[in-house]
């Protein structure tokens, strides 16, 4: 039996943007709440659901699609524009200052909506249906999309084009992960989560049907199956190749500010070196005025940023290494070589490649990161080693939501 109704006043925002309100005594966090507010809600440990809406906040923004409350992507939309603009910086400033870090935040490059071009769907059967679309707030119901104001639109109208693959794919019970990506040549597909006693029929059935779709690729759990026009994306100067459900930035408007970001950071580096450089966002760009040695463990990843490099014209000599830079790290000695480096690790950081980045030769490095926790977590390192940072930015690729993406550069102290 539920909990039954209370009236909460939200005091204030909580550092992932839900709102903070008081009840016996204890904090409880109350999704899409500003503070000012006073509402009706359902309190379940520490959270609280919203019922209703008693005293709205005047300058409450409105829902920019029919799902917000509902769908798990965005949880920021009701924010007034100067207050999510602080709250984004904030997600920065909070996480260096638990380090103890002091250093001047850049304003937030916001990136305009309708502009995500890579999105992880979710499809489920439900009765005689498959449901296309995505998780709700801390549920595995999946919420068919029919209006986004985030996803590109094209993406958008993909969407239900999709079912036809979910109908071959989806497992009789559990979700089908579906990752899209629109690029310059297609839409890039990838399947994963499929049964893996699908046959051979169903398999030549979903072909036919990627083709149908005018797909430019589409892989099913690892595994290409069809290629009707290699799927490509431009950044900078250069074209690159990202492997099947391979990483990317989510918008071109973000990549194109983190590499401008980079490039001031690395300067006039003549022999940089890219680690975790993926299939190349930031190799190849750079590559048109240094010597570029990118290292990542994802061959896939490699195999496509080495293959656009020989394409390319008028780029300086590109090298590859593939290496799980968490477990064995380029230490110092490998570094000296260097003028600059650039480091774009995953959520979790790079702390081990961080400290024999920290104490090596290398005059320059430009840092980019998703999760400004281990961000900080990182830059302390350097920090502590003689480097100084000269600037940080964040970028909100991830629109309406509370995650920011980070570039920093630094510089030996003289």
């Amino acid at each position: 039996m539920s909990a039954p109704p209370v009236t909460l006043r939200i005091q204030r925002l909580g550092a992932q943007g839900d709102g903070i309100a008081e009840h016996e005594g204890r904090q409880v966090f109350v999704p899409h709440a500003l503070p000012g507010e006073t509402i009706e809600a359902e309190i379940e440990g520490t959270r609280a659901r919203v019922l209703r809406i008693l005293d709205a906040a005047t300058d409450r923004a409105p829902a920019r699609c029919s799902h917000y409350g509902e769908c798990g992507g965005c949880t920021l939309q009701h924010l007034p524009a100067d207050l999510y603009r602080t709250l984004k910086r904030d997600l920065v400033t909070n996480a260096l200052s638990f380090e103890g870090i002091k250093a001047t935040v850049d304003d937030v490059i916001v990136i305009p909506p309708a502009t995500r071009r890579r999105a992880v769907f979710a499809a489920h059967r439900q009765s005689k249906q498959v449901v296309v679309g995505f998780h709700g707030k801390r549920s595995h119901h999946i919420i068919g999309i029919r209006d986004c104001a985030v996803l590109t639109p094209g993406l958008l109208a993909l969407i239900p084009r999709l079912s036809q693959l979910a109908a071959i794919a989806a497992p009789p019970k559990d979700a089908l992960t579906i990752t899209a990506t629109e690029t310059l040549t297609g839409f890039d597909i990838a399947l994963t989560g499929a049964p893996k006693t699908l046959s051979a029929d169903d398999r030549a059935h979903l072909v036919q049907t990627a083709g149908a779709l005018g797909l430019a690729r589409l892989s099913l759990n690892g595994d290409l199956e069809m290629e009707r026009v290699p799927p490509q994306l431009r950044v900078g100067n250069a074209d690159i190749r990202p492997g099947p459900g391979g990483f990317l930035q989510a918008t071109r408007e973000s990549e194109a500010a983190m590499l401008a970001l980079v490039q001031q950071a690395v300067g006039d580096a003549r022999r940089i070196v890219d680690l975790f450089s993926g299939a190349g966002t930031f190799s190849l760009p750079l590559a048109a005025t240094a010597t570029i040695h990118a290292v990542e463990s994802d061959e896939l990843a490699l195999a496509a940023l080495h293959l656009m490099a020989r394409k390319a014209t008028g780029l300086k000599p590109v090298t590859i290494e593939k290496r799980d830079l968490f477990r064995r790290p380029l230490v110092r000695t490998e570094l000296k070589r260097f003028d600059a480096a650039v480091i774009d690790p995953p959520r979790a950081g790079a702390e081990a490649q961080t400290r024999e980045l920290a104490a090596s030769d290398v005059k320059r490095v430009a840092m980019i990161s998703c999760n400004a926790t281990t961000f900080s977590r990182d830059l302390k390192i350097m920090l502590a080693s003689g480097w100084r940072v000269t600037r940080i930015t964040p970028v909100d690729q991830f629109l309406w939501s509370a995650h920011i993406e980070i570039v920093a550069a630094l510089e030996r102290k003289s």
